[in-house]
This record gives C-alpha cells, structure tokens and sequence, in this order.
C-alpha cells in the first residue's frame, strides 16, 4: 500500500501501481504527475463520490478499482479512458450507470453489491467483454443487447430480482460460469437434504487455528466434542460477495449430498453466541493442495497454474473422472456448480480431487427441459476448460491415440452450439473408457 505523504512528496514517479486507502474524500491531483506510467489505481477503502472528469489523462491505465468508497453513479469520465478494460466498484451506493461510463476496451466489470436497477442497452456494444459482476443489484431484467457480447464467459447475477433467465443468456457461446442464486426465477433447495442435516450445538465445538479464510466466511479447525473428532467448521459471513450470499452458498452444501469427491458436511452449527451460520466438515488430509490459482487481472477467466505443475496420464484422468462424476451427481440434485475451476479442486499426488467452494452455486429444476439443459451444458463448457488444462500438463504416458481422444472431448465440451455440447454422464462415460496407459 502506497502512501499520500509518498505520492504528494513525488516519491511515486515511474510507477505502474497506484494503492491508496486513507480516507480520501477528493481524487489527489498528484496522480496525474504518474501519467508516463501508471496502469493500475486502486482507490478502494475512501470516501470518493467522484472522479475528475480529465481521467483520460492517464493513458496507460487500464484497471481502476474503487470499491467500497461512496459513488452514487458510475462516473461517465470513465468511458473516456482509452485502455481501460477493467473497472471495479463493488459496495458503493450506485444506482445509475451511464453509457458514457463504459470504455471501448471494457473486458471485464464489476458492480456487486449496489443499488442498480437499470444497465445500458451499450453494454453489448462492448465485444471484448468477458467477465461481468452484478451480484447483490436489483436487476430485474438484463440488456438483451448482451447476446452480442461473444465473449462473455463469466457472470454473476445472484442476488437480484430476475424473474427468468433470457435465451439469449443460455444460448450465449462462450458462458462458461454461470451464478443466479438468489432471485426469484431460481429453484427452491432441496428441504429434504436440509431437514436431513444433523445440529450439531456450538458448545460442542472446540475451535482451533484457522485454516483458511474467503469472501465468504472463516474455516478453523476444531475438536467436535465429546469424541474430539477433528473437523472443520466454516463460519459464514452475512456480506454480499461477488458471487452471491454466503447463507446460499450453505445451502447448497447441504442440498449436494454425498459424494466421494465432494467434502462432507457432518451437520449444522446451532447455538452460536452471536446466531453467526456455520457448516462442521470433514477435515481434509494436508496432502491435499489446490489445483490452481485464482486467475491473475491479466488472465481475467483463466487460472494460474504453478509453472512445475504436471502430471502423468493416471492421474489427470483420476481428476478428469472424479470431476465429472461430482458435477453429473450435482446436476442430478438440481444444482449447478458456478465455479467449476482448477483453483476450487483440491487434488492430492494420486489423483485424488474434491470439489469445493459452493459460493457462486445454483438450483435448477431437476426436469428435462431446454433450460435445465442449457444450465448443465454452461457448466459441461467449464469442464472443457479444465480438461484442457490438465492436458497441457500430462507428461507421462499419454499416447497419440489418448491425446485425440481427450482433445475431441474437450472441443464437443467448448464448442459454441450450448445444447450440442455432451451432459457429464455421458463425458464421465468416456473417460472411464479411457485406459490409463
């Protein structure tokens, strides 16, 4: 974190990232002296209602973040900044957000956790637009203008007032992660599965380190008493996150059953002092690790892999299998994943994997019809991603044969025809016809 005192001082020049979080009530002038070289500004954490209307000043930035400060209105001078793709605004007060604010180049937007009720019809105007954050608004419908944005792989739109979901969303090429919790058109939760979900009293728990923390809650380590069994409780925040509610996110935990690659939910914390939510978990052995990183602003859809990350043939189709069994067993339970990404699977050296992270998850009806199918098939897409990653990373056993076999998979999985890709029976069917060497 950069300081005011260093930036007034001119002790910032020639730098490409700009962090301030001080109070700011005013835009500092003293960051255009940075325009030679500035990229990246972070103002998240003030006060700002406002941004100067001479941004474009700064040529080269291209991402702006200024959550958590007090715009009422995304600021038109925005639209103004020639290599701006990405713009971050998330829990600010904004209700309108004008068409001048959107730059040519936008790829990627964040408005979570706002007061919008109305989006411009130009935001499909904006081909490179592949990543949009709307959780926590109060839309109630979204642009048709959207059909056109080919590139649109992500969105979250969980937590609004959306009645229905367009065609033109389902039928999108390139969606790929899908999260709508949270409005009226989504399907109730499994009641059965939550009525089935044993209390376990806070009293009970014994709470140790902390294993772990998201945007969406705590996970500590803990003792369930009286047997002292080791698990693993999550402590569920009650904010907004970029993919929806937290208290969402449990219920579909609880909602996705049993799985061997899905981490067990042993019960429900009742009693918490402060009636905070909570899950206790099996607690997963430490020879698990994740798959991969988040993904980087750069990469904006796609994980971050460790560069000696590699596999043989036996494992990657160990995790190719056991992903897209727990995604065909979600799917039968009326739950989309959301996430469905290298950095939400934990995997161990014999290919074991487990699929975490329920926050962006939705219920869907468990019927056959074109939406549901639609539904899946956006996620079938997200495991063609994946499976492309793990691809890339085999280095032992993988035969010529095998590597087209795989390769034809993961193009039916990606290609852009939503309803011709396969459903996860019949890609899980595949792979396990698949030998492994």
């Amino acid at each position: 974190m950069n300081t005011l005192v260093q930036l007034k001082a001119g002790q910032l020049a020639g730098i490409q990232r700009l962090d301030l979080s001080c109070g700011l009530t005013e835009f500092p002038r003293e960051i255009f002296e940075l325009a030679d070289s500035l990229e990246i500004l972070n103002l998240s954490g003030n006060a700002l209602s406002s941004l100067p209307d001479d941004l474009h000043r700064l040529p080269h930035l291209r991402v702006l973040f200024c959550s958590d400060n007090a715009f009422t209105e995304l600021p038109a001078c925005l639209g103004q900044c020639a290599k701006l793709s990405m713009i971050g605004f998330k829990a600010n007060r904004i209700r309108h957000v004008p068409a001048a604010a959107l730059p040519p180049l936008l790829r990627w937007l964040i408005l979570t956790d706002n007061c919008i009720s109305q989006l411009p019809d130009e935001l499909g105007e904006r081909p490179l637009l592949q990543k949009l954050m709307l959780a926590g608004n109060h839309l109630a419908h979204l642009p048709p203008s959207l059909a056109n944005c080919h590139n649109l792989e992500l969105i979250r739109i969980a937590s609004n007032r959306l009645t229905g979901l367009p065609d033109w969303l389902l039928a999108l090429p390139s969606l790929t992660w899908l999260a709508y919790a949270g409005n009226p058109v989504e399907m109730a939760a499994d009641v059965a599965a939550d009525d089935a979900t044993p209390d376990i009293p806070w009293s009970a728990l014994e709470l140790a380190e902390v294993l772990g923390e998201g945007a969406s809650g705590v996970i500590r380590k803990a003792l369930w008493q009286p047997s002292a069994k080791p698990v693993a409780v999550k402590l569920y925040k009650g904010s907004i996150t970029s993919d929806g509610s937290p208290l969402h996110e449990m219920q579909a935990c609880i909602a996705a059953g049993l799985h061997p690659n899905l981490i067990k939910v042993e019960g429900r914390v009742v009693g918490h002092p402060d009636d905070q939510a909570a899950l206790v978990m099996d607690l997963i052995e430490p020879s698990y690790r994740n798959l991969a990183a988040l993904p980087s602003l750069a990469s904006c859809t796609r994980d971050i892999y460790e560069p000696a990350t590699r596999f043989s043939l036996a494992v990657a189709l160990r995790m190719a299998r056991g992903i897209a069994s727990v995604g065909a067993h979600l799917h039968r339970h009326g739950i989309t994943h959301g996430d469905l990404y290298g950095h939400n699977i934990l995997w161990n050296a014999a290919g074991d994997c487990l699929l975490g992270d329920f926050g962006a998850a939705s219920f869907h009806a468990t019927a056959d019809t074109l939406e549901t199918r639609a539904l899946q098939r956006i996620e079938v897409r997200a495991f063609g991603v994946l499976l492309g990653e793990l691809l890339q990373r085999i280095d032992v056993g993988l035969s010529d044969t095998t590597r087209q076999i795989l390769e034809g998979l993961q193009a039916r999985c990606c290609q852009p025809e939503v309803l011709a890709r396969p459903g996860f029976e019949e890609v899980e069917a595949l792979l396990q016809s698949i030998p492994q060497h």
